[in-house]
């Protein structure tokens, strides 16, 4: 609900308004281009320097929105000879290519209207980015732009330089584009202090936020616009919805989804992209993981090789930045046909026309659905066109479900990180280079961040102490201090002469990371990604080039497994690229099943509940009978789970492996949460070792030995459950992976000293000799926290880990047991989801098939739960 601080506009500014307040030149020159405003209700705030956030769909003309009012006022001022030698606005943005985009997007309009003046205008325009040369950064400092483009990175850098600041002062805008990308991150908590220091300089500076449709919208806007005497500032809200028309489908190559062969399931899925891509212009698929983008090109190209030769690419993160930029220019030049990519195309990078967008599988979010698809039409008042293609049931149900939320605008909340310790500790020691400042006044200035509006002065405390060397044991681990803090003064300041240059060199958020080796003793057997390496447990089976390996444990950048053919893959190798469901998706789903079940329980005909399919859902005939029969099949043969029932599978498997099925449908990351502690709380009251497996619709947990999972579950409490989940991470591979991570953030590990960089293998070691070292100071040592704090929040999802099971023991949610003697429809993909790893994937459909079958068989006969 929007506060007196946060607005929501609804009143448009007429283009008779707009105009009057534009100079003629640049009048003359938008009519002549475009006529009529994108989105009149923002140009007016902008030009009276009010803080705004534009929420709208991709191509919907934000950034020209956002510069209108400031390409105007430079315009103006230089017409009239008042055109000063400084910087007027910071725009920033998270992609380097994003920026070369803005300054190109801003010169061309520039020349136009000089054109229309008839006079040279000599407004500037930089871009500086890592990749800004030493004589480029020369020039900016004598003649600083009236526009700088930069990324977060670099604002920290010139925000902390001893020349570049005096620029900083004057500064009356302040640009974010693509907010919605940098706020679920510690880039944009990063970021989040840059502005309260650039703030700092220039007072009255106005902050503009450019965003895809997100959610909750006043929350971004409390981001963009931070916190002044404990309350959010003034900030105007601009949500522009209807804007675009879209035209939405949900689209399977196959009538039956379980029933068919993979053969001919695999050729019907590309029979149907090639006819969607030659019935369009140019075409972008989304996949959502890198294998399977190259999977999809390399198909297309062997089956329908007259379509496809040199008009088809990849476009994703593992490929080279020439690769990438070559895609790039082909697409916007209109020289290649289809483009298949995972998440690197996700944001505003100018690619030119796309008149249709694909999602191979569901994109997980609401709005990821949304930011993808608004890829196409990427102009103004274009329909944007996307079609989502599911090749299973849970795919079927989860995307028509997304589908329906899209269209009635009800999109996923946005995770904001708050209270990182890594990032204040960096920042603090920036603002410390910059200059000397009191400590009371430097945690007023932190806690003007809506990141930061709720830090403990206890936090920020340690945080202080950290930097200032008070823990003398880490000088063992060369871990000096940063900052001196003069306790009878309070005044803070730089400490050594290469604190500067330190800083300088290792500034910045985004973790190292590079493949692990796998070994089993001293034969490398091949490598793995570290993100993969992180969900791993000991014990757990996984295969790699074809064979099974049992995961022991980790040294540095090496991980030792040995060879295990006695049991199944339980950890996917997609698992780390995988994206997870959104949180309220997940609950919409589970929503919709608890109609479904209704629906069920009541003997309503098959008709009826087809009709109410049609009603409720955004679906084709085929989509409703699939669904309609998935239901059955799991109504028939056990119960229908659902946001507020959890139905708990019980079946021993043909080698006497006993298996408990949670059917929680609330996404993997809670799901990390709830099987991790019921593992743990099994292992600690019951000394056996178990097995998980997890994904967005549930979690399982398997043991050759009897278990009472039940009892164990029944110890797990909503008060609890953080501590509970503090003790389960301890001495898990993603808490020493994440340690490292938040160490370097802080500045105890150096990534780059005295022109030499420390390779990630050794960073990694360093890390684990140095979380021993700082678990002997203290557990609560501001970095191990916020270590710990990561995992659990920002990773997974212990909050509304913790509402689950408050519903639980509130009653809300009930939990339900049953028996079965075959996995459950439900439970299908759950507990088979590691079996691609060790078939073809032919083999496991069918698998999946000839179970599917078996259930079938079951049903009719009698239900098959106790």
């Amino acid at each position: 609900m929007p506060t007196d601080s946060i607005t929501f506009l609804e009143r448009q500014n007429t283009d008779e308004e707009i105009y009057h307040i534009l100079n003629p030149a640049v009048a003359q020159w938008f009519k002549q281009k475009f006529g009529t405003f994108a989105i009149p209700f923002a140009i007016m705030p902008i030009h009276s320097r009010e803080n705004i956030l534009v929420s709208s769909p991709t191509g919907s003309g934000k950034t020209l929105t956002a510069f209108m009012a400031i390409l105007n006022e430079l315009v103006d001022s230089s017409l009239k000879g008042i055109l000063e030698n400084r910087l007027y606005a910071v725009y920033v943005s998270p992609l380097k290519a994003l920026s070369n985009d803005i300054l190109i997007n801003l010169v061309n309009p520039l020349k136009e209207i000089e054109s229309i003046a008839g006079k040279e205008l000599n407004i500037r325009i930089s871009v500086r980015t890592g990749d800004t040369t030493p004589k480029e950064k020369a020039a900016m400092l004598k003649n600083p732009p009236h526009i700088l483009i930069t990324t977060p990175e670099s604002l920290a850098i010139i925000l902390s330089s001893e020349k570049f600041i005096s620029h900083l002062q004057q500064v009356e805008w302040f640009i974010i584009d693509e907010v919605h990308a940098l706020a679920e991150n510690k880039r944009g908590v990063h970021l989040s202090l840059s502005a309260e220091r650039l703030a700092a300089l220039s007072p009255h500076m106005a902050r503009v936020g450019l965003s895809a449709t997100i959610s909750p919208l006043e929350e971004i806007a409390k981001f963009l616009a931070g916190f002044e005497e404990g309350k959010p500032r003034q900030c105007k809200v601009v949500d522009v919805q209807a804007l675009k028309q879209m035209d939405l489908q949900v689209v399977s190559p196959v009538k039956d989804l379980i029933g068919i062969e993979h053969g001919l399931m695999h050729h019907a899925m590309y029979v149907l992209l090639d006819k969607l891509v030659q019935e369009h212009k140019t075409t972008l698929i989304f996949t959502n993981t890198r294998s399977a983008t190259e999977r999809v090109v390399h198909h297309l190209k062997e089956k329908f090789p007259k379509s496809y030769t040199e008009n088809i690419g990849a476009h994703h993160g593992s490929l080279s930045k020439a690769s990438r930029l070559d895609i790039e220019n082909r697409l916007r030049e209109g020289k290649i046909k289809v483009v298949v990519c995972s998440t690197s195309l996700e944001l505003g990078i100018d690619i030119g026309y796309i008149d249709l967008v694909i999602c191979l599988g569901s994109p997980k979010s609401v709005a990821r659905a949304l930011q993808r698809i608004g890829r196409s039409g990427h102009r103004l008042r274009d329909t944007t066109k996307g079609r989502i293609v599911v090749l299973d049931r849970d795919d079927l149900v989860e995307c028509a479900v997304l589908l329906k939320d899209a269209v009635e605008k009800k999109i996923d909340r946005l995770h904001i990180p708050t209270n990182c310790l890594d990032v204040l500790a960096q920042q603090i020691d920036g603002i410390a280079i910059q200059n000397q400042i009191h400590i009371d006044a430097l945690f007023a200035l932190i806690k003007k961040s809506y990141c930061y509006h709720h830090l403990q002065r206890k936090d920020f405390q340690e945080v202080i102490d950290y930097l200032t060397g008070k823990y003398i044991s880490l000088e063992d681990r060369h871990i000096y201090a940063k900052i001196w803090h003069d306790e009878a003064t309070g005044m803070i300041g730089r400490k050594g002469k290469m604190g500067r240059v330190i800083y300088m060199t290792n500034i910045g958020t985004i973790p190292e990371e590079v493949a692990v080796k796998v070994k089993v003793g001293e034969h490398i057997v091949g490598t793995i990604e570290e993100a993969f390496l992180e969900k791993l447990r000991p014990g757990d089976i996984f295969v790699l080039g074809g064979n099974v390996y049992e995961f022991k444990f980790s040294r540095g950048m090496v991980a030792q497994v040995s060879a295990s053919a006695s049991r199944p893959p339980n950890v996917p190798s997609w698992f780390s690229e995988m994206l997870p469901l959104s949180f309220d998706l997940a609950v919409d789903i589970g929503k919709f099943r608890k109609l479904m079940s209704q629906k069920f329980s009541a003997g309503e005909k098959k008709k009826e509940i087809l009709n109410f399919i049609h009603t409720y859902l955004y679906v084709d005939q085929n989509a409703a009978e699939s669904i309609y029969s998935y239901f059955n099949e799991q109504f028939q043969f056990a119960k229908i789970p659902s946001d507020t029932r959890i139905i708990v599978e019980h079946y021993t498997d043909e080698r006497g492996l006993k298996y408990a099925i949670f059917h929680a449908l609330f996404g993997r990351r809670v799901n990390d949460c709830l099987s991790r502690a019921l593992a743990f709380a099994i292992g600690r009251t019951q000394h056996r070792d178990a097995e998980i497996g997890i994904n967005d619709n549930g979690f399982y947990i398997c043991s050759s030995k009897k278990a009472d999972v039940m009892a164990a579950f029944r110890l797990l409490k909503s008060s609890d459950i953080t501590k509970v989940m503090d003790m389960a991470i301890d001495q898990s591979e993603v808490l020493k992976r994440r340690f490292r991570h938040c160490a370097a953030r802080a500045l105890m590990i150096l990534r780059s000293y005295k022109g030499n960089i420390k390779r990630v293998g050794r960073q990694q070691v360093s890390s684990m000799i140095l979380l021993n070292a700082v678990r002997r100071i203290s557990q609560e040592f501001p970095i191990l926290k916020e270590a710990r704090r990561e995992v659990l929040e920002d990773l997974m999802d212990i909050g509304n880990a913790q509402k689950i099971i408050e519903g639980i023991e509130k009653k809300d949610i009930k939990v339900e047991e049953i028996s079965t003697a075959l996995p459950s429809p439900f439970a299908l993909n759950l507990v088979t989801q590691g079996k691609a790893d060790i078939m073809k994937i032919e083999d496991k459909v069918e698998f999946l098939r000839r179970m599917h079958q078996q259930i079938l068989a079951k049903i009719g006969k009698e239900k098959l739960f106790l």
